[in-house]
């Protein structure tokens, strides 16, 4: 059983508030708890959706996206049930971070956790073992944070069976993201993250980047919102809700790590390409200045495959290893 607990009775219908109280004994709380938001809507009735954001502390599109939804479900009749965690890495939510300032922790590389291992492995576990199980499907709104400037995505595994794959596909259809992306995870967590775990569950499950940068993408809060809308709807969870009609979304693969531009010196990134561009193998992506001589020529930084910049780097200073440009490409529909 997960030390993790909360108030809230999963059985019961209607409305209720309360957190994920996560134990964390600290030099100023000896039996304190960390408290993650959490709020269960509906009857249970029908389909259970688990909807996240916060997963990343700096990431605020999907955490936007769920306080207006919280909104606009409260006092509604739902057929199913809504269980809704707008900040589920609390402590990196409230300190604007990635991860976590307590331990570290990277909750997207935390599945599916482990109780006894800090805060961000124990909510993980949490989500894993508690929350999985009540659940018909699962989305985890992600965006670039501080570090990524990304296209509007939607992300999810192949499937492990083909009914599984073909939910999935159905999944993402109806969030109707202007891209989908399927994907293996490699280069990006895997089955450490929560979409893929849900998947790995059996759910299915889908993930977003909706922007990026360290403030808020309008744009990328409008297709979110929009995308959860029309799931809640045609999965059955809140049937007759109203969402804006669905737009064709371009199917795209993400290009292997090999193909990503990192940087090999600290420096001040000059990007020429945006998100969204079209490039070729031998295409000018920007220039890296080397930092500690203002004097030396920029580094040309040069595409080695074609595809579409699906993210490049936000931040303009940087240092060996850190991800500047990554590409997908057209995935082909027979």
């Amino acid at each position: 059983m997960s030390g993790v607990w909360t108030t809230i009775d999963f059985s019961q219908s209607g409305d209720q508030a309360d957190f994920l109280r996560v134990p964390f004994s600290s030099d100023r709380s000896a039996y304190g708890w960390v408290p993650v938001p959490m709020f269960c809507l509906g009857s249970g009735a029908g389909p259970t959706a688990l909807l996240t954001a916060g997963t990343h502390g700096d990431e605020y599109e999907g955490q936007i996206i769920l306080r207006r939804l919280l909104s606009l479900l409260r006092g509604r009749p739902i057929a199913g049930r809504v269980i809704l965690l707008p900040a589920l890495n609390q402590p990196a939510v409230a300190a604007g971070l990635r991860n976590s300032p307590l331990d570290g922790g990277n909750l997207n590389r935390a599945f599916p956790g482990q109780l006894n291992a800090g805060v961000t492995a124990a909510i993980a576990d949490y989500v894993t073992r508690v929350l999985f199980p009540l659940a018909d499907l699962a989305i985890d709104l992600h965006s670039g944070g501080g570090s990524l400037d990304y296209l509007p995505v939607a992300f999810a595994h192949a499937g492990q069976t083909a009914d599984h794959a073909q939910r999935m596909a159905r999944l993402l259809d109806s969030f109707s993201a202007p891209y989908s992306i399927v994907t293996n995870g490699r280069g990006a967590g895997g089955g450490s993250t929560l979409y893929g775990a849900a998947a790995a569950h059996g759910l299915p499950a889908l993930t977003t980047e909706l922007g990026g940068g360290h403030g808020l993408s309008p744009d990328g809060v409008n297709i979110g919102l929009a995308g959860v809308l029309r799931v809640l709807r045609d999965f059955g969870v809140v049937p007759g809700l109203e969402a804006p009609p669905a737009k064709a979304t371009r199917r795209l693969s993400m290009q292997p790590p090999e193909t990503t531009i990192y940087a090999r010196a600290h420096g001040l990134v000059e990007p020429r390409v945006g998100p969204g561009t079209p490039v070729a193998a031998g295409d000018l992506a920007g220039f890296l200045h080397p930092l500690d001589d203002p004097a030396a020529p920029p580094l040309p930084l040069t595409f080695c495959a074609s595809g579409i910049v699906v993210f490049r780097r936000h931040q303009t200073l940087t240092a060996p290893g850190d991800a500047l440009f990554g590409l997908a490409a057209e995935t082909l529909v027979g």
